[in-house]
């Protein structure tokens, strides 16, 4: 009886370490370093100077299985706007080096989050085209020392340098932390369908325009 040999599918060299990134950011304000693994785990290790954002950085990386390393030091004693800023910059560039022509991906994410009364509902595209619809209503300017206008910032940054169409709508909330913490699970959970491979999809872009 003969014997063929076995065909490896494309889509295996899709899912292999090469859909990574480290990506360095100096200013004068700030130094940030980011490692992400899309295939990941779930590990993360966040050292920011900003406690709540490190707590939201643990979400995305263990809702959206991503190895994620976050290290970044800045002019906290200002306050936290710049730091907070420039790690949604670098985390945006270094999802767009690890994603690279998007070939094969889903592209398309969404998740709906209840964190006990609150409920968000995250939407996004892969598009290439960056576009933030923000619809949270945080009730209180603080969690802890964090300010939370620098929620809104922080995907600004995350959006225009990863080049995704995202929509943010909370449909139930009473609790600033648990609407932020809805929110960045639910971005978590949409961005691992969206980076996803699509097995039907193989090594071609997902888009009819043959290009994103």
């Amino acid at each position: 009886m003969q014997t063929r040999d076995r065909q490896i599918s494309p889509v295996a060299n899709l899912t292999s370490p090469s859909r990574t990134a480290s990506v360095s950011r100096k200013t004068g304000e700030t130094d940030v370093q980011v490692g992400l693994t899309i295939d990941g785990t779930g590990r993360c290790s966040a050292n920011t100077g900003i406690p709540f954002l490190d707590h939201m950085l643990h979400q995305i990386a263990s809702h959206g299985l991503f190895d994620l390393d976050v290290q970044a030091t800045g002019d906290v004693e200002i306050d936290d706007h710049h730091t907070n800023e420039d790690v949604g910059i670098t985390l945006g560039m270094a999802l767009k080096e690890a994603l690279g022509d998007r070939k094969g991906i889903v592209r398309f994410g969404h998740f709906l989050a209840p964190l006990d009364e609150a409920l968000v509902q995250v939407a996004l595209d892969f598009s290439g085209r960056p576009h933030l619809s923000y619809g949270l209503e945080i009730p209180t300017q603080r969690v802890g020392t964090y300010d939370t206008q620098l929620v809104r910032e922080f995907f600004v940054a995350v959006v225009n340098h990863s080049q995704m169409t995202l929509h943010l709508r909370q449909l139930d909330g009473l609790n600033s932390h648990h609407i932020i913490e809805a929110t960045f699970k639910a971005f978590a959970r949409a961005l691992r369908m969206a980076a996803e491979i699509d097995p039907r999809r193989a090594s071609t872009i997902p888009s009819s325009k043959g290009v994103l």
